[in-house]
């Protein structure tokens, strides 16, 4: 019987290790990011402290960084970091989006995309974890689009710097592209956005690469049966 207890005592730290592990210094840090954006929106948006929400903002965007840096560099990558750390990036987001498009700094169709192609990405980790137990691996072309998205923001909820327009032509929900002056940050939303988007296909395309491998079929194999179908 002791020899038993001790045997799953012992499993239990086996399935501690590794991957399954809980409290690292990463995981801390993403639960620390999740806890600072509710305090950013109401500091920003209630309160009008807009400085002090900017710098919540940037520290929160900040700890990103960090605890990535902190995860690969002590290999202390974890399931629960895997999705805490995407989960606070995406709220986050979506925070940062609601709270500038409340005080008029964002377009609303900004909003839409960013929030589309979140519920999209969402509907594809809900698929790949039930079908196959895994989650969303990180694309480095992720990383970029959310640093392009995170320092928009950052700019925007300080409203500067502000830069002329291209002068093409002018279009109240493309701002920029006007004669008039627009924040610098906007500019970068745009190519957050289309970013964000790239990074869609990528991580479509690799859940759909990885259920058809699991599943012993190759990408071409089911072009070919959807082709063979349509005939």
């Amino acid at each position: 019987m002791a020899d038993n207890g001790a045997s799953d005592a012992s499993a239990k730290r086996v399935r501690r290790t590794g991957e399954d592990r809980i409290i690292t210094v990463p995981n801390i840090i993403s639960a620390f990011r999740l806890l600072i954006i509710p305090a950013f929106y109401i500091t920003f948006v209630t309160y009008h402290m807009e400085m002090l929400g900017c710098a919540l903002f940037i520290i929160a965007s900040c700890s990103d960084w960090i605890d990535g840096r902190i995860a690969r560099a002590t290999n202390s990558v974890t399931k629960l970091g895997k999705t805490l750390d995407p989960l606070a990036d995406r709220l986050l987001i979506i925070f940062g989006v609601i709270a500038l498009f409340v005080v008029d700094r964002l377009p609303l169709w900004i909003m839409i995309a960013i929030f589309l192609r979140d519920l999209l990405l969402l509907r594809l980790t809900i698929w790949l974890g039930k079908e196959y137990d895994e989650g969303l691996t990180v694309a480095y072309i992720g990383k970029v689009a959310t640093t392009f998205v995170m320092t928009a923001f950052a700019m925007l909820l300080f409203g500067w710097p502000t830069v002329p327009g291209f002068g093409l032509f002018e279009v109240s929900w493309l701002p920029g592209f006007g004669a008039g002056e627009c924040y610098l940050g906007i500019l970068f939303a745009y190519i957050g956005v289309i970013l964000q988007w790239v990074t869609a296909f990528v991580y479509f395309y690799r859940g759909l690469r990885y259920g058809t491998t699991k599943k012993g079929v190759s990408l071409r194999d089911l072009v070919e049966m959807d082709e063979e179908v349509e005939n």
